[in-house]
């Protein structure tokens, strides 16, 4: 059974791990992979057709633990605990929640000194004990034992009329006040360990088509002392098409990875593919998992020849490899009166193929001309 600190509006965890508000989900997955002995049986939940409509759940059935994740910024924005009996639970080093102790209204009082009223809900038959950035649900086993008071009138928990020994049915962590208004805090710079992260990246065009990309990049601050280590640094980067190896790599720094094509399989795409000669180099990727970007190089030149950026949704099959790239893209479209308009592609947009199709969401890659692909 884990033995878990419990951190309002911040965190849940122990001395080995952390699930931290804000947490990217890709950093989230890999605590659970590194310690899978210990948490096994997790679930990823999602909506398949409306992928930004619901949160992103990772539940972990075995101990009771759902990590619930923004839609569209993958970063986590709620820690549901809803089985109680199945984790033990600490604040300041002591515990309110074990095999010993139950979560009861007197045992919560004690450990977190409610000093307001809470809120009962007639058709949950559920009675809410809010903090900032941490709530409580208590379950209340029949309508007789439903609290009596007027809202006007409550004083403190002794007003409430709560039955001794009403036990805790669920805990949320959260950031804010309440929970219904909640959303996922930015990244906090316990979670860089090191790596850069994108703010968001605009792609650069002209008249003739694109030309490269500018991020905006977030990094945790360096130096001397804590306080600098609390701190975020925003950069801005440009990269275009035809840069060196050794400009991609003094804007951005060294790629996570580094990958060669052993074939080109879009060759066929080629004019007269058949008559092409066999390289004896490869192009290849630079591969940047924590901006969410790849950047391919020609293997006789190496400049840049193309780029991908990765939305990262769920059921891709590369998904949570990397992390999403919010991306904006200035699309120039011609209308049945000749008159030009510029809409923009981002990493939330649908493409709707047809009437007949389904619309369905994407990664985006780009190239300077067909001679690229």
């Amino acid at each position: 059974m884990l033995d878990l600190e419990v951190v309002p509006e911040r965190s849940l965890g122990n001395e080995q791990w952390e699930f931290t508000l804000g947490m990217p989900l890709a950093q989230a997955v890999a605590i659970l992979q590194k310690h899978c002995r210990t948490i096994k049986n997790v679930q990823i939940l999602y909506s398949e057709q409306s992928p930004l409509s619901h949160d992103l759940i990772l539940n972990l059935t075995q101990d009771g633990i759902k990590l619930l994740f923004d839609a569209f910024n993958q970063r986590l924005k709620v820690i549901e605990v809803y089985d109680l009996t199945k984790v033990k639970l600490k604040y300041c080093g002591v515990h309110f929640n074990s095999q010993a102790i139950a979560p009861t209204i007197e045992q919560i009082d004690q450990s977190f000194g409610a000093t307001h009223p809470g809120v009962y809900s007639p058709a949950e038959q559920l009675f809410h004990l809010n903090f900032r950035g941490l709530s409580f649900s208590f379950q209340l086993d029949s309508w007789m034992e439903a609290p009596k008071y007027e809202p006007n009138y409550a004083h403190g928990l002794a007003s409430l009329q709560i039955p001794h020994g009403a036990t805790v049915k669920r805990m949320y962590i959260y950031n804010g006040n309440s929970l219904q208004d909640t959303k996922a805090p930015l990244m906090p710079p316990s979670c860089f360990l090191g790596n850069v992260y994108t703010e968001c990246v605009d792609v650069l065009r002209d008249e003739s088509g694109p030309l490269g990309l500018r991020l905006r990049l977030l990094t945790a601050g360096s130096g001397p002392g804590v306080l600098s280590d609390s701190k975020m640094r925003l950069s801005e980067r440009c990269i275009y098409f035809g840069d060196s190896c050794q400009d991609v790599l003094s804007m951005l720094g060294s790629p996570h990875k580094i990958f060669y094509k052993s074939e080109d399989k879009m060759k066929i795409h080629s004019p007269s593919p058949h008559k092409q000669v066999p390289s004896k180099c490869n192009d290849y990727f630079f591969n940047y998992f924590t901006l969410g970007v790849d950047i391919l190089f020609d293997a006789n030149t190496y400049q840049v020849k193309k780029f991908v950026l990765h939305t990262n949704y769920p059921g891709h099959y590369n998904f949570n490899i990397y992390h999403r790239c919010d991306f904006k893209i200035p699309l120039t479209i011609k209308g049945e009166s000749a008159a030009i308009q510029t809409e923009i592609c981002t990493t939330y947009s649908k493409v709707i193929f047809s009437k007949q199709h389904k619309s369905v969401w994407i990664n985006i890659l780009f190239w300077t001309s067909t001679d690229d692909l």
